[in-house]
């Protein structure tokens, strides 16, 4: 388990995918501003659930999220889209309503960001979020993360297009902020 000071990060496993699939992928209004494609009707069951515990790929690191204190699974968070040859990656979270307003979400992002930056050896972390997802926003800000940009309605989100916001944190940013 990758530890931060509040969550930690481990390998999903099967009893974790029918939790997070009710709390994070049947709320469409949530998991719209989680997951840039469109949100389907697909059971936990299925195999093909975005929770699934699959074979590990050089593109994708999905975790399961354990809160340290209770011990309890908190959501998912992810590094995806990895790119060796450039080292960078996209970073993602969601967590279950219980855990969220907790402040969990900067702690997250901070243990996702060592696990790039020390365990991967990236240079480079961008999270792309809708506008209006201020959790989102305030918890990479916190974190470091520096808005790059805002893409004008860019994102499908339930009904209407939104603009989607654009962060990035270089290693030597994360490192100078007083991050091994």
């Amino acid at each position: 388990m990758i530890r931060g000071t509040r969550t930690g990060l481990r390998a999903r496993t099967e009893a974790d995918v029918p939790v997070l699939h009710r709390e994070l992928y049947e709320d469409v209004a949530h998991r719209v501003l989680a997951d840039d494609k469109p949100w389907r009707p697909i059971s936990a069951e299925s195999g093909h659930s975005p929770f699934a515990v699959g074979e590990p790929t050089p593109e994708a690191a999905p975790f399961s999220v354990v809160e340290l204190e209770s011990g309890e699974l908190a959501g998912a968070g992810a590094l995806w889209g990895i790119d060796t040859h450039n080292r960078s990656a996209h970073l993602g979270l969601s967590l279950r309503p219980a855990f969220r307003g907790r402040g969990l979400g900067v702690d997250l992002v901070r243990t996702l960001c060592a696990y790039g930056f020390e365990a991967r050896g990236l240079r480079r972390l961008q999270v792309e979020t809708l506008a209006h997802n201020a959790p989102m926003l305030a918890a990479a800000q916190r974190a470091g993360f520096t808005v790059e940009g805002t893409l004008r309605k860019a994102a499908w989100a339930y009904g209407g297009f939104a603009d989607e916001v654009v962060l990035g944190l270089l290693v030597e940013e994360w490192t100078a902020a007083g991050r091994p």
